[in-house]
C-alpha cells in the first residue's frame, strides 16, 4: 500500500514521472486580502486555474517560489508532508487569517530536488526545511482561488535574497527541465511593489508615471523573449529603486522567466495596477 499524506489522505508524491511539457506562471498576488475578495484579480486566478485543468495534463507537482520566503546562505525547499498555512501578515479581517490551504507535500520529491538542483552560488546542493516554513501567503492567496481543492502537491522554494538577481534567474533555468516532469513552475510577487506610497482607492488604471514606465519596459521584455535582459533591471536605476525599494517581490519572476523559453509566447492577464503602485500583472508561458 502507497503511504498516506496526512495533509489530505492522498497517496504521497514519490517522484516525478515524464509528462507533457507543463505551463510557467509569474502572479502578481498583490494585497493578501485578494485572497477572499470576489475581484477581478481573485475571479482571473479562477479563471486561469481551471483553464490549466481543463488543457493541460494535472500537474503532478506545483513549485512555488513565493517573494515571501526569504533566506540567506542558500536556498531551501519544503520538505514536509504536510506543511502548514503561514499568515505571514497584521492588521486584516479575521476571515483572512481563518483560511487554511491543506495541500500535502512532497518530502521525497523535495530531497531529491535538493540534490538534483544546483546551487547557483557553490555549485552545492540545496537545503531541505522539515518544519520551520509552510505556504505563506505568496503562495496559497493564489493557490487556493485557482486550485481550490488543495490535492495537487506544493513545494516551496525560497530565495536567498542575498545573491544577485542574476543567481536567482540561473536557477530559474533549472528548473525549465521540471516542465518535463509534470511540475507546474509559480512564481509569486509583483512586477511593481512599493508600499511606502500606496494610494487607497484608486481603480486598475491608475498608477505612478514610474510605476506604468517600469511595468511596460518589464512587458517589452517578455513579449521579445528577452528574457535573461530581466535580471538587469537595476540599470534601469531611479525607476527601478521606485519600482522596488526591496526587491523580493520581482525575483520571483526571474524563476518564472527562467524555466520558460524565449520562444514562448507569453499571455499576460490581470494588466493593472493595486493601489497605484502594485503592479497585478502577471503571465503565462506554454
Amino acid at each position: 500500500m502507497a503511504p498516506l499524506s496526512s495533509a489530505a489522505g492522498l497517496p504521497a508524491l514519490q517522484a516525478l514521472k515524464p509528462s507533457p511539457r507543463m505551463p510557467v506562471l509569474f502572479v502578481g498576488h498583490g494585497s493578501p486580502t485578494n485572497a477572499i475578495e470576489d475581484n477581478a484579480w481573485r475571479r482571473s486566478w479562477q479563471s486561469v486555474g481551471a483553464e490549466l485543468l481543463e488543457r493541460a495534463q494535472r500537474p503532478q507537482l506545483i513549485l512555488c517560489i513565493s517573494a515571501h520566503w526569504l533566506t540567506r546562505g542558500g536556498w531551501q525547499l519544503t520538505g514536509m508532508a504536510s506543511p502548514k498555512t503561514i499568515h505571514d501578515f497584521g492588521g486584516f479581517p479575521q476571515a483572512l487569517f481563518d483560511q487554511q490551504y491543506p495541500a500535502p507535500g512532497a518530502p521525497a520529491v523535495a530531497r531529491g530536488l535538493a540534490q538534483e538542483l544546483k546551487s547557483p552560488a557553490t555549485g552545492g546542493a540545496l537545503g531541505v526545511d522539515e518544519g520551520e516554513w509552510g505556504l505563506d501567503h505568496g503562495t496559497w492567496s493564489v493557490l487556493k482561488p485557482m486550485f481550490p481543492k488543495a490535492d495537487i502537491p506544493v513545494v516551496q522554494l525560497s530565495m536567498d535574497y542575498a545573491r544577485a538577481p542574476a543567481e536567482h534567474y540561473a536557477l530559474g533555468q533549472q528548473l525549465q527541465k521540471l516542465r518535463e516532469r509534470g511540475v507546474l513552475i509559480v512564481g509569486s510577487g509583483n512586477i511593481v511593489h512599493n508600499l511606502r506610497v500606496t494610494r487607497r482607492g484608486t481603480g486598475p488604471n491608475e498608477a505612478y508615471d514610474w510605476a506604468s514606465e517600469f511595468d511596460t519596459v518589464v512587458q517589452d521584455q517578455i513579449k521579445k523573449g528577452q528574457l535573461g535582459a530581466l535580471a538587469q533591471f537595476q540599470k534601469l536605476g531611479a525607476v527601478a529603486q521606485q519600482a522596488h525599494p526591496t526587491h523580493e517581490h520581482y525575483l520571483p519572476l526571474l524563476y518564472a522567466a527562467g524555466a520558460a523559453q524565449a520562444s514562448e509566447m507569453p499571455r499576460f492577464f490581470n494588466t493593472g495596477f493595486q493601489s497605484a503602485s502594485i503592479s497585478m500583472r502577471s503571465v503565462l508561458w506554454g
